[in-house]
């Protein structure tokens, strides 16, 4: 899907759904939170200011219209956009809809307890629901 090199942990625990002018897109392999990560089709960029300018206000405006898409899709309470890199460097965003009472509310996702694999029938539904929303979305990217 894409010509940037992957870290390996972005590989091993997310799934590709689609390439965004910017972006690959990618849900992450736990069912407890609907989580996408956005990851810039750029060489060796760990840092938003790594970016251009015109790369820079594509990212957020990917980031924007995914968490408006993910929020309407999942009716979620708050969508939480981050930029941590702290374990991969390797540049991306994080959007991550988050409803009052799921298994880290009101704390980060990040850390707590054991993440929920999909299972082949959920990463279908899933990435099926997502890939219907993206059609509309991509438009406006």
């Amino acid at each position: 899907m894409s010509s940037v090199q992957l870290d390996e942990r972005l590989v091993r625990d997310s799934y590709p759904v689609a390439e965004l002018p910017l972006c690959q897109l990618r849900l992450m392999d736990d069912t407890r939170f609907p989580w996408l990560i956005l990851i810039p089709r750029r060489a060796e960029v760990s840092e938003v200011f790594d970016l251009n300018e015109a790369d820079r206000q594509q990212l957020w405006r990917e980031a924007s219209e995914v968490g408006y898409m993910l929020k309407a899709l999942t009716q979620a309470d708050k969508i939480n956009i981050a930029n941590l890199g702290n374990v991969v460097a390797q540049l991306h965003v994080h959007i991550v809809a988050r409803l009052r009472g799921d298994d880290a509310w009101p704390g980060p996702v990040w850390g707590q307890g054991q993440p929920q694999p999909y299972d082949l029938d959920g990463l279908a539904s899933m990435r099926d629901h997502l890939l219907a929303r993206l059609d509309g979305l991509k438009q406006r990217l």
